[in-house]
């Protein structure tokens, strides 16, 4: 039997045991199907079969009327109160899982110019790509040139040696990606890929999954007036399976008028920058060496031995998750 996954409560510091949505079926396919039929396997990765069961999840409307509306809200903990739309839109999982929320009021930033922000609401891992880190985690969750692409040799020189962060998004989390740093957008470019589960069961049966996935590269530069000042920053969202498509619509009122993101664009700390479509996800940030500075209580939860994480399984140590909300401080400006 295959062990449970917890993480800790930023807020709290609660030690919690994370639902994990389809788990036997994920267990199923990346165990017997993998092993014994890697073409169908190929096939539940590919993006038509899953644009398809994103449909087939996502679109129909809740079974049972308002009855089953609220019992999938009452087991995804959705809290409708802070959303912009009223509770009687909210009638197919999509609409609950692409919902906008009060950000401003139920997601506040700190003024510091000089920190760095959560893209998403989600679990967060730190890491670093050098050996002589105590972060240092080369190679676990993605094998860094695929990564960010072979033939990206200047943004795989610029970021060399440098740290990152890695955020978890469940299936039950508000699915906007919030624009983590201020700063001026100097690439951003899309890597083909196959469409792997976020399922922390998946994530250790496959050898980097997040360099095999679809995924978006923007690289911020925020030694820019305005600009947090730490660096280059590659932002990479990372598709998974059910999700068809990254939504670049960048926005700095609320959800009002958004636009794609283009190279020259100033981006704004803490505005909604993309969305995913329903699933679940990740997102990677990308710093140079020696820019930033992580923020104690997600280094130090990484270690808990309270925790049970199955990202503990091959990784050689504990790697427990911390739960943060979007625009709330994960790192600051080195020094």
């Amino acid at each position: 039997m295959q062990r449970q996954h917890q993480y800790i409560e930023r807020d709290s510091g609660r030690v919690c045991t994370e639902r994990l949505f389809g788990d036997q079926l994920i267990r199923l396919i990346y165990n017997e199907v993998r092993e014994n039929a890697p073409l169908l396997f190929r096939l539940f990765t590919s993006g038509r079969i899953s644009s398809a069961l994103g449909f087939i999840n996502f679109d129909a409307p809740f079974a049972g009327g308002f009855g089953g509306h609220r019992r999938f809200l009452d087991e995804c903990g959705v809290d409708l109160g802070e959303c912009l739309q009223p509770a009687e839109y909210f009638d197919t999982p999509r609409k609950v899982f692409e919902r906008q929320i009060r950000y401003v009021e139920k997601r506040p930033m700190t003024a510091d110019r000089g920190t760095i922000v959560s893209p998403a609401d989600s679990r967060v891992l730190v890491g670093s790509f050098r050996e002589h880190s105590l972060l240092f985690l080369k190679e676990k969750f993605f094998e860094y040139a695929e990564f960010l692409g072979h033939d990206k040799s200047v943004w795989l020189d610029a970021f060399a040696g440098g740290d990152f962060a890695i955020f978890r998004l469940t299936p039950d989390k508000y699915h906007y990606n919030h624009v983590p740093v201020d700063g001026e957008v100097i690439d951003i470019y899309e890597i083909e890929g196959v469409y792997h589960s976020c399922n922390p069961g998946a994530v250790v049966e496959v050898v980097t999954p997040y360099s095999k996935n679809k995924r978006v590269v923007t690289v911020i530069d925020t030694d820019v007036p305005g600009g947090t000042g730490v660096g280059l920053v590659a932002m990479v969202e990372v598709v998974a399976m059910m999700i068809g498509e990254i939504v670049q619509c960048y926005s700095t009122d609320g959800y009002a008028d958004p636009v794609p993101v283009r190279p020259g664009m100033f981006l704004a700390k803490g505005a909604p920058k993309s969305l995913y479509r329903p699933g679940s996800s990740t997102d990677v940030l990308i710093f140079q060496p020696g820019r930033i500075e992580f923020a104690e209580d997600l280094v130090r939860n990484m270690s808990a031995h309270t925790a049970e994480s199955r990202f503990s399984q091959g990784f050689g140590r504990p790697l427990v998750e911390t739960e943060v909300r979007v625009r709330s401080l994960i790192a600051r400006k080195s020094g």
